[in-house]
């Protein structure tokens, strides 16, 4: 940890960063008056890395990564981690001095793991069961089971029984959900039609038994939840096609560009109908794509808007190539560890808007730390 920290000595524009390890331990225990019985353990190796930055006109820029495993073996090899955080301090050191972006309306890409992210927050939610119930859930998909919310070539599943993907390891595995239910895949929605939602044994109408996704935190009651949900496409781009559509979609808007999106650090959907049924996705890292032949320009300060059934259906094609998002997720029933699978997607149409802006200005003098390695380097 003291060697992967060192590596941002070498950036004094960067303001703050934190590299943590973290390795959690438990033993569950399950008994029932229906006679189950299951004790197993569950561990969990995370390293955290965080830091940020300020623009001079005052915005804070703040870039995260994480890296999970059951075991020690399954994070990544020093020499791997101290790539990938070289990687990001030098984008925060470049995102200081890129142009603040504007609110724009227009064709967007969005990477296998910003996908994964995205369908986790814009559409996994609002497919657990409990958001299908009561006088206060907006109960955005309740009545479409049977129609499509998709467009044909998207399928989505949630199988918690995956242990990894292409060789990554999934956070959102288990066996039993937090009820003593067997871990079972779902198939959410079948070439764009909804079919069924995320159960625990609250019952809803149509729906009333478990599908294996009670899932809670210590000390709350077990609600439908994420587990591993998995994106899928028929008819498959590569990377190459995508870009070249991207392109073609900016073209034919008049647009005077689209817009990359590269990661996705997290967001949240409201989903009860005393608030507007939206959601917000914070990017980490944009580009503008030009369709005249100038290189990719990256830009800061943009958070992704919308509403779901708006946003899903605009969803052109996919890649072939899907990324994992490995993160915790948390909500009623408390923070629970999940994981996103998903390939690259095109939206014909995203809305962005500006993210919230500082008024402190940057330090004056030079980082302290920065200094005195550069002493001792003399």
């Amino acid at each position: 940890m003291r060697s992967l920290s060192g590596i941002f000595r070498a950036h004094p524009g960067i303001l703050t960063d934190s590299v943590s390890l973290s390795l959690n331990t438990e033993y569950d225990t399950f008994v029932s008056s229906e006679g189950s019985r299951l004790a197993y353990p569950k561990q969990n190796f995370r390293i955290v890395v965080v830091a940020s930055t300020r623009a001079d006109d005052g915005m804070d820029l703040r870039l995260a990564r994480t890296f999970e495993g059951r075991t020690e073996q399954d994070l990544p090899p020093q020499a791997e981690l101290e790539k990938q955080i070289g990687e990001l301090a030098a984008q925060l050191d470049t995102l200081r001095t890129a142009p603040p972006a504007e609110p724009f309306a227009g064709p967007a890409l969005l990477s296998g793991r910003a996908s994964a992210v995205f369908f986790h927050e814009v559409l996994g939610h609002r497919l657990e069961g409990q958001r299908q119930r009561g006088t206060q859930e907006g109960e955005t998909f309740t009545k479409d089971v049977g129609k499509p919310i998709l467009p044909a070539f998207l399928s989505v599943a949630d199988d918690p029984t995956l242990e990894s993907s292409a060789g990554v390891h999934l956070n959102g595995f288990y066996r039993f959900d937090d009820e003593g239910q067997p871990a079972q895949r779902v198939e959410l929605v079948d070439q764009g039609v909804l079919k069924q939602f995320l159960m625990s044994r609250m019952p809803i109408a149509h729906f009333d038994t478990s599908n294996g996704h009670g899932r809670a935190q210590a000390g709350h009651m077990p609600t439908g939840r994420q587990g591993n949900l998995i994106v899928t496409a028929d008819a498959a781009k590569p990377d190459k096609k995508l870009r070249q559509m991207l392109l073609e979609e900016i073209k034919k808007q008049k647009k005077p560009y689209g817009l990359y999106f590269a990661d996705i650090a997290s967001g949240f959907t409201l989903t009860q109908r005393f608030a507007p049924q939206s959601f917000q996705v914070i990017p980490q890292l944009v580009y503008r794509v030009y369709h005249d032949g100038r290189p990719d320009e990256l830009v800061r300060g943009v958070n992704i808007v919308g509403t779901p059934q708006a946003s899903l259906l605009k969803i052109v094609a996919a890649g072939d190539k899907p990324e994992v998002f490995n993160g915790e997720c948390g909500a009623e029933s408390g923070v629970v560890p999940v994981s996103a699978v998903a390939p690259a997607l095109l939206f014909s149409e995203m809305e962005t808007q500006k993210a919230a802006q500082g008024n402190s200005r940057p330090p004056i003098l030079p980082s302290p730390v920065a200094d005195a390695t550069a002493k001792e380097d003399k």
